[in-house]
């Protein structure tokens, strides 16, 4: 049986939709919003989160009624309801990825409420055990480029890990003062972003820099290019992949046979897809770790719960929101974080 199977029997009985506009400044100097779906049914409520990326996007929904389908399913029977569900009724998206992020909104919450229709929980419902989170802190260094926030995170717990985003203005003497402090865990080169704020197009000699300057780091989404290939290559063995990820033919498709892979639930769309792609790793000894993407609400608590599940030792970046906001608190949580011992659904924690 398939991890999939273990879900798709589940009943699931859908009355009614709500939603919740969040938004938040960020410590990556962008105003982040998302929009929560709530489904409701049977005196519960299941929820899940739209991260897609472009405010528009959440706008438009102002002018949307209901998107889920009501009634009486099983679990796979809504997911292939949805199939024929229009969730852009108003205008097409911002950018294509935002169709997987706003149906994984959909099917997050409609499997929240289908585990607590059934009085019971993710990892209970896959036969599996949840376990204490490990979680890196990921950060962007500033413009132009200082250890300010890195000197402020490790001051609050010096045992944390860090998950960078390298750019062409880091000096070498930068990438001294960071490798001195042991703490860096993966650099995320986001070679496969185009159009967004965070682009960073392929630079050799910040590959060479950072590849050679962190020698034990993962590093993260390079671009292939004839003048970094030789660069990628001889790092193989600790490269990984994130935005190129969504299903299983993306993870064949890869330039080189994956060691590490970032898991972002919402890139895959469906429950389905994404359970096929972590059993697909792991068959293959592939290390994964869960990815965020600066969740205001119970978003960040679904990329916990599936880290606490499948690879809770891993450089998980879920760490909680506290290091997302523009003023580190003065006592944010440390690594790792425990999962409660009685939740439900999708939760992290406890919930009602």
């Amino acid at each position: 049986m398939t991890l999939y199977d273990r879900l798709a029997d589940l009943p699931l009985r859908i009355d009614r939709e709500t939603r919740r506009r969040h938004e938040r400044d960020t410590s990556s100097d962008f105003i982040r919003a998302t929009t929560v779906f709530e489904l409701h049914g049977d005196g519960r409520v299941g929820r899940g989160e739209d991260v897609t990326y472009d405010t528009e996007d959440h706008d438009a929904l102002a002018d949307v009624g209901a998107l889920a389908p009501t009634g009486e399913f099983t679990f796979d029977a809504f997911s292939a309801a949805l199939d024929d569900t229009d969730l852009f009724p108003t205008k097409e998206p911002e950018r294509p990825s935002a169709r997987h992020y706003r149906r994984w909104a959909l099917e997050s919450a409609a499997l929240d409420l289908a585990l607590r229709q059934a009085d019971t929980d993710l990892a209970s419902a896959l036969g599996r055990e949840r376990s204490p989170v490990t979680f890196v802190v990921s950060t962007r260094l500033g413009d132009p480029p200082t250890t300010d926030r890195v000197e402020a995170i490790l001051d609050r717990h010096p045992d944390l890990e860090l998950k960078l985003d390298p750019t062409s203005d880091w000096t070498a003497d930068l990438v001294a003062d960071l490798a001195a402090t042991d703490a860096v865990r993966v650099l995320d080169l986001k070679g496969h972003y185009v159009g967004t704020t965070v682009d960073q197009a392929p630079d050799p000699e910040l590959y060479e820099r950072v590849i050679e300057g962190f020698p034990e780091a993962v590093i993260e989404d390079p671009a292939i290019t004839e003048g970094t290939r030789s660069l990628v290559e001889g790092a193989a063995d600790r490269l990984s992949w994130d935005a190129p990820i969504t299903d299983v033919e993306s993870v064949r498709d890869l330039p080189f046979e994956p060691r590490w892979l970032n898991v972002k639930p919402s890139r895959f769309g469906t429950v389905e897809s994404l359970l096929e792609t972590i059993e697909y790793a792991r068959e293959r000894d592939v290390t994964l770790y869960g990815g965020g993407q600066f969740e205001l609400g119970v978003g960040r608590a679904h990329v916990q719960t599936l880290a606490a599940t499948f690879y809770p030792d891993a450089p998980n970046d879920v760490a909680p929101g506290a290091y997302n906001l523009p003023a580190l608190p003065a006592d944010p949580p440390g690594s790792p974080l425990v999962p409660s011992d009685d939740p439900v659904g999708l939760d992290f924690y406890s919930s009602d």
